[in-house]
């Protein structure tokens, strides 16, 4: 049984899956770290948390991810407002991009910067922490994306998406013989404010369902996971094996 993780930093929180993980974990009495660019929204859901949940400690400040000495700065500081952090879920990122050669590698290098560099910077931070504690659990946000490369829009995002869960396995295997845990989550379609902009699928669960389901697998510590386990294990199989003239019909 995965030891209790009772204070828990999260990125990307104001909105999405980071603000539905935060919401899930309160729910279970945790205490929170909750950073965003939009503090203004960070705020709203402190005091919404605090009110709902008494005893729970929620501590919020402002984070552009890219900003990388600041991902460091806030880190350190939600380490001195709780004494300790338990568990880093990297979670902040981006899903924009273009098909390669038409003339926007500046959406595709905004991608990459955030979805990559900015996560490097995040699993610095964040370890740096564990190994002073020699105790502590990383958790990075993947995709299912990241089982094959993918064409068109997706082609940069499913990129940067392999590159985390490839970092986060390396960190894993640096810290094998070590206290410190480390989880990829590969999340299949879950409904956030930027999935709803888009068509909907017939596989995507609703974003309180789809945080549930993240929180149960992120509980249980597991070297991956594929979330909901059904039926993003039995897809992510299927992406990994099939040939690519298919997935190129799938995005």
């Amino acid at each position: 049984m995965a030891q209790r993780r009772q204070n828990i930093l999260i990125t990307g929180a104001s909105s999405g899956l980071g603000e539905g993980m935060a919401r899930e974990f309160a729910a279970m009495g945790r205490n929170l770290a909750l950073c965003a660019r939009r503090v203004d929204r960070l705020v709203e859901l402190k005091a919404e948390l605090e009110a709902k949940h008494p005893g729970v400690k929620v501590h919020v400040r402002s984070l552009d991810v890219n900003q990388h000495e600041q991902v460091f700065e806030v880190f350190r500081a939600f380490k001195q407002d709780l004494g300790q952090i338990d568990r880093v879920i990297v979670n902040a990122g981006l899903g924009k991009g273009q098909p390669i050669g038409k003339g926007r590698f500046d959406a595709n290098l905004q991608t990459a910067q955030t979805n990559f560099i900015a996560a490097l910077a995040q699993c610095e931070a964040a370890v740096e922490i564990f190994r002073a504690q020699n105790s502590g659990h990383l958790v990075s946000i993947s995709s299912m994306s990241a089982m094959r490369g993918l064409p068109r829009n997706l082609t940069t995002y499913a990129a940067t998406k392999a590159g985390l869960a490839a970092l986060t396995e390396g960190i894993r295997a640096d810290l094998l013989r070590t206290p410190i845990k480390v989880t990829t989550i590969y999340p299949g379609y879950i409904e956030t404010e930027l999935s709803s902009k888009s068509a909907k699928t017939p596989l995507m669960v609703d974003t309180a369902s789809g945080c549930r389901a993240l929180v149960a697998a992120i509980e249980r510590e597991p070297a991956k996971a594929c979330v909901p386990s059904w039926p993003w294990t039995l897809v992510g199989w299927y992406m990994r094996n099939a040939p690519l003239s298919w997935i190129a019909k799938m995005s």
